[in-house]
């Protein structure tokens, strides 16, 4: 089986850590965390990811601005993101913000495999 290849940007190192732990855990996932929303760009062109997790509110850099500079590379134009964020809650009605998909924090393991299925298949 391919293990899918999941980036997470989020400056909360402690959360990141986690979600990479508990992902890897089952065996179907490669997981890079990057808690720099600055460098993710880069770290997504070298990893090549299937789907990425960004984070919003970030120091330094906006999640949204990332989003773009990777929706602009050739490279990386095609890959899924999704928005982690604290800013909404679970009850929100609209499934998207800027016209990316998103998950409220704090987010579980079965929340983020749905997204992925959802977004990768199987």
């Amino acid at each position: 089986m391919n293990k899918k290849r999941l980036l997470i940007v989020d400056d909360e190192s402690g959360f990141t850590r986690l979600l990479k732990l508990t992902l890897e855990k089952t065996g179907h996932y490669t997981v890079l965390e990057e808690n720099d929303g600055t460098a993710a760009w880069l770290v997504a062109r070298e990893f090549r990811p299937d789907i990425i997790f960004l984070d919003i509110v970030m120091p330094k850099i906006d999640g949204g601005d990332v989003a773009r500079q990777i929706r602009s590379d050739p490279l990386l134009a095609q890959v899924p993101i999704v928005f982690l964020t604290a800013i909404v809650s679970k009850r929100e009605t609209s499934s998207d913000i800027g016209g990316f998909p998103f998950l409220a924090k704090p987010v579980s393991l079965e929340a983020i495999t749905q997204c992925v299925v959802e977004h990768l298949g199987e």
